[in-house]
């Protein structure tokens, strides 16, 4: 850092960064990356076995049937990728995909509280999301009639086609200019289901969704369908080795088209001159004091709050994790190995889902015959165990548990003044969805225009 005026600098290598360096890199824009840590991921670093004692138990030795670190790749945030979501199509549309290797997801189910009757008790059921109109005729969730009534919606959502008003079919099913909640009447579906198409298939954290344009919602429901079974038989799909690799390969892509990377950079300030309208970062690399001029920065919440600029971001909630290495795959999930699970929160009466994945040693993320579940969800209670209590439940004997705590922070302005950009803090879902909007939203903030999601001519590539 000798004083450089770049176009972007860029602060922390968790994934929406990356994204964002990759693109800028890509726009020709000069880029210099830094990060705080001496590895790639920020937050969202995978660590090894060592790694992960000495970051959570530093105190003891690391259990020797544990195995060594090669045999380990654990996931601080880990997230399953829609197979034709939008960060997907991020990583075809740059040919970040050339870095990766994939496996897909087993298996994604939904939990529902389910009432007692003369011969039975109440309890809970976790049971698989149907993904199709055809898996919704099949599905244990739903009575027979519920199970033709879904099945009904579910075809219609598959046929639909903005630009074809003759998939309407009538105009009670016109999705525009209503909510979800009054356009789902017509259909007349029981709460349960509208709970796990709004939460298991749409993807939305909370019943916000009943209150969206119900297009939006629609069309998320489509992408669900449309990802279902094009990689695999779920409609998710996991990096082998972990999700460090997202990061990392974007980081490549920006360093072939002449991005500067720079780890391990002591954050010392950061100020915004209106005369010249540069900014200028000062840090430490190496032993040595350095600055750095930029047209614009873009950067993880927590280096706003280190260089004290605490007023350019607002507290959301606060997540929680529970990071679980265990001998058994989760029970009544058909024997998968991998497994996405979602508590919608009407089913608990919280204020927000639980989210369980489960991954295994085929991923390279864990020694043979151990696997990781990652139970996560917003606090709402004084402990963790309270909030995590239905999906330790789920998930069944836990051999060693490692707890995190992380507030959620995003942009406390979308004016975004001085030309500093801030990418929102993941959040507790178990999929990179909320994470994708967010690059996309800074992206057209930056250059005035959509990023260009059509991946048509890469696939043909590739066909």
């Amino acid at each position: 850092m000798d004083g450089t005026e770049y176009d972007v600098i860029i602060m922390g290598t968790g994934v929406s960064e990356s994204i964002l360096s990759g693109l800028m890199s890509l726009e020709g824009r000069k880029v210099l990356h830094i990060d705080k840590n001496p590895y790639y991921g920020d937050s969202g670093a995978s660590l090894n076995i060592t790694s992960l004692w000495k970051q959570f138990r530093p105190d003891e030795q690391v259990p020797s049937e544990l195995g060594a670190n090669r045999d380990w790749n654990v996931d601080l945030i880990p997230k399953y990728i829609m197979s034709f979501g939008k960060l997907v199509k991020m990583i075809i549309k740059t040919k970040v995909s050339d870095y990766l290797n994939w496996k897909s997801v087993n298996g994604v189910f939904v939990y529902q509280y389910q009432k007692g009757g003369l011969f039975s008790n109440d309890q809970g059921k976790i049971e698989k999301v149907p993904g199709t109109a055809k898996e919704a005729l099949s599905s244990p969730l739903m009575s027979l009639f519920e199970k033709k009534r879904c099945h009904g919606f579910m075809n219609f959502v598959q046929d639909f086609d903005l630009t074809k008003p003759e998939t309407f079919k009538k105009k009670e099913m016109d999705p525009r200019n209503v909510t979800f909640s009054q356009f789902i009447k017509y259909w007349d579906l029981d709460s349960n289901t509208i709970d796990f198409l709004g939460h298991a298939v749409a993807l939305y954290t909370n019943d916000d969704f009943l209150n969206k344009p119900a297009l939006e919602v629609v069309n998320k429901i489509q992408l669900y369908i449309e990802s279902n079974g094009r990689f695999g038989n779920s409609p998710f799909i996991y990096p082998v080795y972990g999700l460090a690799g997202i990061p990392e390969s974007f980081s490549r892509k920006c360093a072939v088209y002449g991005g500067t990377f720079m780890l391990n950079v002591t954050c010392k300030s950061l100020e915004f001159d209106p005369k010249t309208n540069l900014s200028t970062f000062t840090g430490v690399y190496d032993g040595e004091v350095g600055t750095a001029k930029a047209k614009m920065i873009i950067a993880n919440p927590a280096y706003f709050q280190i260089l004290g600029h605490g007023n350019r971001i607002k507290e959301v909630s606060t997540t929680i994790r529970c990071i679980c290495i265990m001998k058994n795959k989760i029970p009544n999930t058909g024997d998968c190995s991998a497994v996405q699970i979602i508590i919608p929160q009407k089913q608990t009466g919280r204020k927000s889902d639980i989210y369980i994945m489960q991954i295994g040693p085929e991923f390279g993320v864990c020694k043979s015959g151990y696997y990781l579940a990652i139970c996560s969800t917003t606090a709402e209670t004084k402990t963790v165990d309270e909030d995590l209590k239905i999906a330790y439940e789920i998930i069944g004997p836990v051999l060693y548990k490692f707890i995190t705590k992380e507030t959620v922070y995003e942009s406390a302005t979308k004016d975004y003044p001085s030309n500093w950009f801030v990418t929102s803090t993941l959040d507790a879902s178990s999929h990179f969805e909320s994470a994708a909007d967010n690059v996309m939203e800074i992206y057209k903030s930056i250059t005035k225009k959509d990023l260009d999601l059509n991946i048509e001519n890469e696939l043909k590539e590739h066909a």
